[in-house]
Parts: C-alpha cells; structure tokens; sequence
C-alpha cells in the first residue's frame, strides 16, 4: 500500500503487526550497613523463578508510566515501600535466553538510600511488599539469583564503583552532619580500597563539596569538626579519579 503523507501512514498503522520484546526495570539499591556495602534483594512470589531472589523490578506500564524512570520509581515503591530514592541508569540488557517466557529487554537502575528508610517505609505500609532482606554484595554474589539478575548486579556495582572515583554520589549516604573521616570511611566502603587521608580532605574541600559548621562530636578523644553538604552531589565530577594510596597499587600488582 502506498501512502500520500505520514499522518496517513500512522493512521493505518498496526502496532501489533511486529513481534514486541517483553519490556521491563530492574534496580539494583544499594546501601552501607554493619561496615558493608550491601544490596537490597527480594523473594520472587510468582512464577517463573517463584521463591528465588532476586533484585527488584517489574514491567513496564505503557498506559501509566511517561518513561522508564517512571516505572522503575513505580516498580521500585510496589516492592519497597519507598518513594523516589536517586535512581541511576545503567544498561540495558535484552536477549531471547534472560526469561523464559520470550524474548525481554530489561533497563537497570541503581540506587543509594539509607537502609533505615527501608524498615521505616514498611513498617508504615497499608499493603503487603515482598519479602526483602540486605545482603553484603559477596554473600548476593553466591546466591542463584533469578534471570540474569547476578550479571545486571556485577554491571550495577562496577557502574557504583567506577562512579563513586570521580564523583561525590556517596554523599547521598550521609546524615545531614558528618566528620570527612566518616565520609572517607564511605568511599572506601563502596571503592573497595585504602584512599590517603590528607589528599582526600583536601579534594572534598578544594571542591566546596562540603561545608564546615560551627558543630563537632566526639570522635575517639577528640572533638572532630562537623561538616554538611554543600552542593547537590548526582551531577557533580571531580577534575580528577580518586587515587589510592601508592602502597596499595604496589601491593595490588604484586
């Protein structure tokens, strides 16, 4: 058939005369807890993968939700309880093999929350969510997780990682007040390594990423300074990566 203008071809157009994808969000939402950097993961209570865990996620809405973002913010409060945290996208995975009923394109998000919001959240839902527990990302890595779920929490965790060098996203994990050896502490949480204290305070201060207030706390004998953000923290990039200690690389090579 041959048509005359574009509004004639969309007004004749069939969206079911292709073969669609299954579409839906997964969130890997992270958080420090006990000294670790954990994962937040869900027993699946339908079938397919019925009682495994797994991260959590749903499918898209084409009626409800404007755009990705929406629905993984959707998926995200019908499985936690919690509304809007910062969301991140990450990839995107899609192959006939990552769910057995067709072929799925999955969009993975990440997610750092305070995990006291989650306890909190839930312990003051009307309706049930699923069962969820947090685990320390090694102990996450051992499980059978459903679908693909392990390689989209491996991509989830590099991205963290690798984002966390060269920006000042872990701040998102602080209280309102903090001590720079508490906020160091959390960097080395998530990077996974050592990092040198005086070039540290010096990075976070040259780039006014934190401000000093008039408050301290006790920390150890003495009283540590007090600082607060200063600056929103998800599109802020340091001039340069956060390096490690020399003695580490050395070490790390050897």
């Amino acid at each position: 058939m041959t048509y005359t203008s574009e509004q004639e071809y969309l007004a004749q157009y069939q969206p079911d005369q292709y073969p669609t994808p299954l579409l839906t969000v997964d969130m890997a939402i992270f958080a420090v807890r006990d000294g670790q950097l954990q994962v937040l993961l869900i027993q699946r209570s339908n079938y397919p993968a019925k009682d495994q865990w797994a991260l959590p996620g749903g499918f898209v809405d084409l009626n409800a939700d404007p755009d990705l973002m929406a629905s993984a913010q959707r998926k995200l409060f019908e499985k936690t309880a919690i509304k809007s945290p910062y969301l991140e996208q990450v990839s995107s995975v899609g192959n006939a093999t990552r769910d057995p009923r067709g072929w799925s394109v999955t969009v993975l998000y990440f997610a750092l929350i305070d995990a006291d919001l989650l306890d909190l959240a839930q312990e003051h839902q009307a309706f049930p969510v699923e069962t969820t527990q947090w685990l320390p990302i090694d102990q996450a890595r051992r499980l059978d997780l459903a679908f693909d779920h392990l390689q989209l929490l491996e991509l989830a965790v590099e991205r963290l990682s690798s984002r966390s060098r060269y920006t000042a996203l872990p701040l998102s994990l602080m209280p309102e007040l903090f001590t720079l050896t508490e906020l160091q502490h959390i960097y080395e949480i998530i990077l996974g390594q050592k990092l040198e204290k005086k070039s540290f305070r010096r990075r976070m201060l040259d780039a006014e990423m934190v401000i000093e207030t008039d408050q301290t706390k006790i920390a150890g004998k003495r009283p540590a300074q007090l600082f607060r953000a200063a600056r929103a923290h998800d599109d802020f990039h340091f001039a340069r990566i956060l390096e490690y200690p020399r003695h580490t690389v050395e070490n790390s090579s050897n």
